[in-house]
């Protein structure tokens, strides 16, 4: 396989990656409130490797739209952390990726099995 085919390859996976980190980062925290780096790490344990540089335009624009919300939080090893925490529009704009999520994986199964 060629060096381009390759980086193309990689480029396709990066695209679909990028395409569900909105409803990964709307599951975690809609667990629990979570820190910046408590979604990086539940991220790269799933194998979905993101950096700050990633993932802090992403959290703006959620807060933006109105699905997700944040506190200060005083640390004991450092500044303050802020802490997301999803909205009731984010509960239900997760519950609509979630669907849509399902309906695309059975989809695309069904062509790619």
């Amino acid at each position: 396989m060629s060096y381009v085919c390759r980086m193309n390859i990689e480029n396709q996976k990066a695209q679909m990656r990028k395409g569900v980190l909105e409803l990964c980062i709307l599951s975690i925290i809609g667990e629990k409130d979570a820190y910046a780096s408590d979604i990086i790490e539940k991220l790269k344990e799933a194998k979905l490797i993101i950096v700050e540089g990633t993932l802090y335009p992403l959290l703006t624009r959620l807060k933006n739209d109105g699905m997700t919300t944040y506190r200060w939080e005083e640390s004991k090893s450092g500044p303050p952390r802020k802490y997301f925490q999803i909205t009731d529009i984010g509960k239900a704009v997760l519950n609509e990726l979630k669907v849509g999520w399902q309906e695309l994986s059975v989809a695309v199964e069904k062509i790619i099995a």
